[in-house]
């Protein structure tokens, strides 16, 4: 079901000629005049969308974790695996080192961290290849008959998974990406969504956020971007909204089915 996020009463004037009168289009309404009310854009005119990887394209996020724990445990680190669903959007590195820190009062430096990242990828590789999240093709078809731009955004630098999205999803995305490779700062640093901005030579109000995860809706938040929180995992709905989503659905199906309705009033 989805879940009304950041909205407040009223239509906009603006969308009037739109005839559909639903509880969905109230909320998409309220949302929309919330985001150019608290963004001080002029308008919203959407020709872009910024799409996370794990979580939203692949039902990845479950062999992540196993290979997060495993790691963290044989070297020492007192962990559970659902914690790293928390950490989803920040860099392999940045996640390392944050760990290391925090438990066990170590600086690791950069090269050791990226060291240990490929021991992790290591471990993700020898769960299988994650399958692509039920309804984000539908997602994806929606966005490309409406004539939405796809820039692939991901803190990811796992490439068992990058190199397979030009095979699962040919044609669609576009050759430019930002990946954990591309950013000084990961999620929930803005950083990542600027850069995919620039890479489609987007300005804010033109760009929608997909996200699965706090940290990526609170990067999207943050760049400007009317960001769309989809729950794929264990996160609660509610911690999507609080991370500033200015909408959340229970299912990338149900966001998939919703989506048709969203474009024309912010396209």
């Amino acid at each position: 079901m989805l879940r009304q996020v950041r909205g407040q009463a009223g239509v906009l004037p603006h969308y009037n000629s739109i005839k559909i009168f639903s509880p969905l289009i109230m909320n998409i309404q309220d949302a929309i005049s919330n985001y150019l009310k608290y963004t001080g854009h002029k308008e919203i005119h959407i020709n872009t969308a910024l799409i996370d990887m794990d979580g939203v394209l692949y039902d990845s996020m479950k062999n992540h974790t196993r290979a997060w724990h495993k790691l963290m445990t044989k070297n020492g680190i007192k962990c559970t695996r659902d914690e790293f669903y928390s950490y989803e959007g920040m860099t392999g590195i940045d996640t390392i080192k944050q760990l290391f820190r925090q438990r066990a009062g170590k600086v690791v430096t950069s090269d050791e961290a990226a060291a240990l990242y490929q021991v992790k990828s290591r471990y993700f590789k020898e769960l299988g290849e994650p399958q692509i999240m039920p309804g984000v093709a539908q997602m994806l078809e929606v966005l490309r008959t409406h004539d939405i731009k796809r820039i692939l955004v991901t803190g990811s630098g796992q490439q068992s998974v990058l190199n397979k999205i030009d095979v699962d999803f040919p044609g669609i995305f576009a050759p430019e990406r930002i990946t954990a490779a591309d950013v000084s700062h990961g999620k929930p640093n803005p950083e990542p969504y600027l850069k995919g901005m620039q890479k489609a030579g987007a300005k804010p109000f033109q760009a929608i956020v997909i996200e699965n995860a706090p940290l990526g809706v609170q990067a999207g938040h943050a760049a400007g971007c009317f960001t769309i929180g989809v729950t794929t995992g264990p996160i609660p709905t509610k911690d999507l909204a609080k991370a500033g989503a200015d909408l959340v659905f229970a299912s990338m199906p149900e966001f998939a089915e919703a989506l048709p309705q969203i474009l024309p009033l912010i396209k």
